[in-house]
């Protein structure tokens, strides 16, 4: 009975590394082992959790298990929690795991949550501006982006605010597609948009899923090519958990920007840091110790031009 001696020994070598990753972690790992160890498919998995009563995507599943990201909302931990009864583990077992720091695979996390995550989104974005009847770009090259991010005093991302500096390459444009990428687990139908100067909401869409939300913003005026124009918008999010960088990212070249990050007096991070990325496969680089500001609780990067990848805010709690 070959086959069958094989089977048991597959079964043998996937309950082992369950043991070992339930016993020494990270989540991550010990999600993927145990899903393994009893043979279901994601798909499965979703709907023994919807029987349970909670609603979780397979995208998020699979996040989950290659440590992208990290449950956090209280929707999330009730569905780790019927996790251990689907996959038969021990009560507590898993979100033991999530109450310790996963220091492991905390740089692997950080590098997802910047490119990675922005090129699995970027095909829902797709969706979400044809959804609206229009394109990423608009009709609009920026000249200037200032940009302020608000962590909040449970170390969240509160929220951000936008300051854009335009000019029309095209007849006609009135309209401006602001796209917020919140931190993972976060939950884009229940953020806020906020025209703020020279701009009224117009509709939006958002997906769970990936975090997307895109935002409609209405200029009272036709631009002509080469018109100039200003506006500014907020987001109001404070939806996900510990936040520890803000990324931004770029396709053509363009102007000037400026990212502001501002931390809760409650709230202050051990050290920060600006880094740069300008390919999925390529490293970081051009990492820069940020010096946080005694009164405002605050550190900056400036970009007098930008290239095509990301640039961004990274910052590190005790």
């Amino acid at each position: 009975m070959p086959h069958a001696t094989q089977h048991a020994d597959v079964a043998a070598v996937a309950t082992a590394e369950l043991d070992s990753a339930l016993r020494g972690g990270p989540f991550h790992v010990a999600l993927r082992a145990a899903i393994a160890a009893r043979g279901l498919p994601l798909q499965r998995v979703q709907h023994h959790l919807s029987r349970h009563g909670v609603k979780v995507g397979v995208t998020s599943l699979s996040y989950w298990q290659q440590g992208a990201r990290r449950p956090q909302r209280p929707e999330s931990l009730r569905a780790v929690r019927a996790l251990e009864e689907i996959l038969q583990l021990p009560e507590e077992s898993l979100i033991r795991l999530l109450a310790e720091p996963d220091e492991s695979s905390s740089a692997q996390r950080a590098a997802g949550r910047s490119y990675r995550s922005l090129v699995e989104a970027s095909g829902v974005l797709q969706q979400l501006l044809a959804d609206l009847g229009s394109s990423l770009d608009g009709g609009l090259h920026t000249l200037g982006h200032h940009e302020l991010v608000r962590i909040g005093a449970h170390r969240e991302l509160a929220g951000r605010e936008s300051h854009h500096i335009v000019r029309a390459h095209k007849d006609g444009i009135d309209r401006f597609m602001a796209v917020h990428h919140g931190d993972p687990d976060c939950a884009p139908e229940h953020m806020r948009v906020l025209a703020l100067e020279n701009c009224r909401t117009g509709r939006t869409r958002v997906h769970h899923e990936t975090g997307v939300l895109v935002a409609e913003l209405l200029f009272d005026t036709r631009l002509r090519a080469g018109d100039t124009f200003l506006f500014r918008y907020g987001i109001e999010d404070g939806t996900a958990g510990v936040s520890r960088e803000y990324v931004r990212g770029f396709g053509p070249a363009g102007g000037q920007y400026a990212l502001q990050v501002r931390f809760d007096a409650l709230a202050l991070p051990s050290r920060c840091h600006r880094f740069a990325q300008h390919s999925p496969a390529a490293p970081r680089s051009g990492r820069q110790e940020l010096r946080l500001s005694d009164r405002h609780h605050s550190v900056h990067l400036v970009e007098p031009r930008v290239r095509t990848g990301v640039v961004g805010i990274g910052w590190d709690w005790e």
